[in-house]
């Protein structure tokens, strides 16, 4: 079993910055990936960004190069820094984290493990 809790989110201007953070407890050596969605109210969740054992990463296509994920050692930290805050980026931002093979950024359901979540606010 694997533990996640977010922190960081918050209320920023466009153009701001934040740094979410997720600390991970339990079989954290057990985990393949781990990443970030999030999901606003009325929409589907929506991935933003995914980390796997070997540090590769990706990105949905509306990051455009804003937002980087960074992981700890034995996988027990996450980090997601956002830049250039948009409005439309204003979400309920959750930690994910996989045991599996076959996690996908475009398919929440593949991912065993969410965190409570962190909102993030971005106001014009």
């Amino acid at each position: 079993q694997v533990r996640l809790v977010e922190s960081g989110g918050g209320s920023v201007q466009a153009g701001g910055s934040l740094t979410l953070s997720c600390g991970a407890s339990g079989s954290t050596n057990s985990l393949l990936a781990m990443g970030w969605f999030r999901a606003v109210p009325g929409k589907e969740r929506e991935g933003v960004a995914t980390i796997n054992v070997a540090g590769e990463t990706r990105y949905a296509d509306f990051v455009k190069g804003r937002f980087v994920i960074s992981q700890g050692s034995a996988r027990k930290t996450l980090t997601l820094q956002l830049t250039n805050l948009l409005p439309e980026d204003t979400a309920m931002y959750y930690c994910v984290a996989s045991t599996h093979m076959g996690w996908s950024l475009t398919h929440d359901a593949t991912w065993g493990y969410w965190g409570q979540g962190t909102q993030v606010t971005v106001s014009s």
